[in-house]
């Protein structure tokens, strides 16, 4: 059974594009957001000794991410306006990324679980784009990541539409516009 949301809104891209900081503002206007699960698993896995590090062992993060997504999408509010920050496609473009075969399993959860056919991706920008202990990326690895996900996302059926290169604000008024919500201001 196709368990479709069309209240959950992804938001994808490679790494350091703005989008957690952009999720922050959607959450300060009082929408209701899921935070990435990837950096949690690699903060979680170092402090455990684990080894489901994406540049250790990328199958086994990517399992991970897989399971925490399918958690997040079964527990949110199903009629409640939600923006995820990553979904269940993302764990696929990151395998790609890696050169690594995307298990059925993985193509099977995106097929049956989906969000709203609108989804958001933060292209590359270099301007903002930082490294940090969780984010080890080079800016061309994050731009490669930005490419597989347009790929695997509109392969799994999803229209990506490209945030603007503009202030937070911005973005998140064209989210809104986009989706034909209220702008909300923050509390």
């Amino acid at each position: 059974m196709i368990v479709t949301r069309d209240d959950f809104f992804v938001l994808t891209g490679g790494p350091g594009a703005g989008k957690t900081t952009l999720m922050e503002a959607l959450r300060r206007r009082g929408l209701a957001c899921m935070p990435e699960s990837g950096r949690r698993i690699i903060q979680t896995q170092r402090r455990v000794g684990g080894r489901a590090l994406p540049w250790l062992d990328p199958s086994h993060f990517a399992e991970l991410e897989l399971g925490i997504g399918l958690a997040t999408f079964c527990e949110a509010e199903p009629t409640r306006t939600t923006f995820f920050d990553r979904g269940l496609v993302d764990p696929m473009g990151f395998l790609t990324v890696c050169g690594l075969e995307v298990p059925a399993h993985f193509h099977e959860a995106a097929r049956t679980y989906r969000y709203n056919s609108t989804a958001f991706i933060a292209p590359p920008w270099e301007e903002i784009y930082a490294r940090d202990t969780e984010r080890k990326q080079s800016f061309e690895l994050a731009r490669a990541t930005h490419d597989a996900m347009v790929r695997v996302y509109g392969e799994a059926g999803y229209r990506l539409v490209t945030l603007p290169l503009a202030s937070v604000d911005e973005r998140v008024a064209f989210i809104l516009d986009t989706i034909g919500a209220p702008s909300r201001r923050p509390a």
